[in-house]
């Protein structure tokens, strides 16, 4: 089975995050944007993808210890 291109796996992440956004899911939407932001990282948009999860990441105000925070963390230091 041939691997989707990046245009669909961002097509695909992008309407993640729109749903969670849309159904208040913080969790999920800050998983959405993780997975958005990292694609768009390694393909050398690093400051759209900091641009999009840096706010999402600011509106937390604890948890920091939470694996999905943690990870979101290390990926927003990856992308400064």
């Amino acid at each position: 089975m041939p691997s989707p291109d990046r245009t669909e796996i961002e097509v695909a992440y992008c309407t993640a995050l729109r749903i969670a956004i849309e159904q208040g899911t913080r969790g999920f939407e800050l998983r959405g944007a993780v997975s958005l932001a990292g694609l768009l990282g390694e393909h050398g948009r690093q400051a759209e993808a900091r641009d999009l999860l840096a706010p999402i990441y600011g509106r937390f105000t604890e948890g920091f210890d939470t694996a999905d925070l943690k990870e979101a963390r290390a990926l927003l230091d990856k992308l400064s």
